[in-house]
This record gives structure tokens, C-alpha cells and sequence, in this order.
């Protein structure tokens, strides 16, 4: 079989497609919900964009400013998703060529960009911290000067783009540091659990392979700070936060890093009784089966049938 065919999970015969495609809608249907609150979440980050939000007040002696951006927001799109997608298929096909390791590969890779991005919505609208470059978005009114007990708010602002006003009180904290965390630090634990990093025998070069996407990930931290776009704590803060729910979304799929079977996805929700029935895994009650098969559970079906005599 051609590792196309293993890894889409061809029928392999007429007799048992029927089945296979059964099996496949059951499994289907248990990650829908998964999927379904996936896309909820990534929609509240961008609908939490466009909130007025909280603005805090802000000194007009602070003059510094931004020109561009390093990394603006579609590069930032192609370095948090599509790189670690495209990577994960690719290092897919050359170790487990498994659609199931795919596709939870994926899921938990885009969960994990979408709490961060509902998370760091949230934030940003709720703290209102104005960024460093803010007195070139508001441009002030001439000869604007502090109050003698305070600072100054919105209202010494000339700038007649929304836009631009809104996204300056969105410093904290930095959506570029929390969703390149969030997506190559998946990608990460990805390459860890393939390479089964943490067995306790030290591998040198498998850890720089694995730390290169958290490098790339630092850089595009430190750039918003170089660009006036945000506070170093700002920077810290969303980097934390995107490394730490990009591992708990990649546990939610994958086996601890210091499993024997790290490199294969964790058992898919249910599994076929002897009459056939579905059985579910929703309290943690049914036990799950021993990891001894490495099967796709997308086409053990199929593996178990190919072995039967056609009649």
C-alpha cells in the first residue's frame, strides 16, 4: 500500500467500505464538539477585535512611536497556523503516516490558538493599557499638557480613525507573543513527542530540533517591542500564556512527553463492542484500551477486514 493510501485510509475492498465509512462518521461525529467550540472561540477573538473596550489614561511626554510593523498581522497568521499545519502533515508522512495523528495534531493545534486568542481579547479590552507608540495614533491636541494630579485620556485626541484609536489601548497584552507561543510552541511538543525527547537518554540534537519553533516564536516577541507596539510586560505575559495553553491543548490529544507512546495520538473516544455498539469516553469511566496497537483507529476497519477472505 502506498503511503498516500495509508495515510487517506483507502477501502480495500467493496465489501467492507460500507463499514469503514461507518466507522469513520462515528468517529467524525465524537470530535464534533471539539470542533464546534474550536471555531466558537477562535470567532469570539475576532469579534472581541472590534469592542470599544477600557482605556486607561496616559502621559503626553511620552513621545515615542512606531512606523511599521516587523511583523503584521498576516505574517503572523502564516507563522502561529499554517506553518505548524503544513509541518505536522510533513513530519506526519514521514513517521506515523496516520490521518487520525493528523487530525488531532490539528484540532489541538487550533484549540490552542483559540482560547490563547479569546484569552488575550479579553485582556485587551478589559486592562485598556494604552501601547508606547499611542501619542502618534491619538495626535494630540497642540499644547496639550498633563493635568497637575494625573494623566491625560482620550479626550486630548485629534485622531479621526477609529481604528487606529482602538487598537492603541490594546498593549496588554501582546497578541503577537500569546498566538506564536500558542502555535509553534504545539508544534514544539509536537516534534518532542515524535522524537520521544524526554526518554531519559539525552539527546542533544533532538532538542535543538525541538526548541527551533520557540525560538522563532521569541523573535517574534521581541520584535513588537522593537516596534513600540508593546511594554516588555506585555511581551512576557502573552508569552506565557501562549506556551502554557498551547501544552494543555496538546494533552488534551497526545500522551505525556515521557510516554513510551509519545508518539502516537491518545485512543480516539469510543471503541467497537462485540455487538458493535458505540461506547463513549465521556467521564473517564470506561477505561481506556492498552496502547499496544499502533493502528489508525481512521482505518484499523479496513486492516482487520483486508485480512478476511473474500468470499
Amino acid at each position: 500500500m502506498s503511503p498516500l493510501s495509508k495515510f487517506l485510509g483507502s477501502p480495500s475492498n467493496v465489501a467492507t467500505k460500507k463499514t469503514d465509512n461507518k466507522r469513520r462518521l462515528k468517529l467524525l461525529r465524537s470530535y464534533a464538539p471539539d470542533w464546534i467550540l474550536t471555531i466558537l472561540l477562535a470567532a469570539v477573538f475576532f469579534a472581541l477585535n472590534s469592542i470599544h473596550g477600557f482605556r486607561r489614561e496616559f502621559s503626553v511626554n511620552d513621545e515615542t512611536y512606531a512606523v511599521h510593523e516587523r511583523v503584521p498581522d498576516l505574517a503572523l497568521y502564516f507563522i502561529a497556523l499554517v506553518a505548524p499545519l503544513v509541518i505536522q502533515l510533513a513530519v506526519n508522512l514521514v513517521t506515523v503516516r496516520s490521518f487520525w495523528d493528523y487530525h488531532n495534531s490539528a484540532l489541538g493545534l487550533i484549540l490552542g490558538l483559540a482560547i490563547t486568542g479569546a484569552i488575550t481579547q479579553f485582556a485587551k479590552v478589559t486592562v485598556g493599557r494604552p501601547r508606547p507608540d499611542l501619542l502618534s495614533r491619538c495626535i494630540p491636541k497642540p499644547g496639550s499638557q498633563n493635568s497637575t494630579y494625573g494623566l491625560s485620556t482620550d479626550a486630548i485626541c485629534t485622531q479621526t480613525d477609529q481604528s487606529i484609536m482602538l487598537d492603541g489601548w490594546r498593549s496588554f497584552l501582546s497578541g503577537h507573543s500569546s498566538l506564536s507561543f500558542a502555535g509553534l510552541g504545539f508544534l514544539s511538543f509536537y516534534l518532542a513527542g515524535k522524537m520521544h525527547l524526554f526518554d531519559n537518554r539525552g539527546h542533544t540534537h533532538k532538542a535543538w530540533i525541538s526548541l527551533t519553533p520557540l525560538a522563532g516564536a521569541t523573535l517574534v516577541a521581541i520584535s513588537r517591542t522593537m516596534d513600540y507596539r508593546h511594554h516588555w510586560h506585555d511581551v512576557v505575559a502573552g508569552s506565557i500564556l501562549g506556551l502554557v495553553v498551547s501544552y494543555f491543548a496538546y494533552r488534551q490529544y497526545f500522551p505525556s512527553l515521557s510516554s513510551p507512546m509519545s508518539h502516537r495520538p491518545t485512543p480516539h473516544r469510543f471503541r467497537d463492542s462485540d455487538d458493535g455498539d458505540q461506547v463513549e469516553l465521556i467521564d473517564g469511566g470506561v477505561p481506556r484500551p492498552d496502547p499496544v496497537s499502533l493502528k489508525d483507529p481512521w482505518t484499523e476497519g479496513e486492516s482487520a477486514a483486508s485480512n478476511e477472505p473474500v468470499a
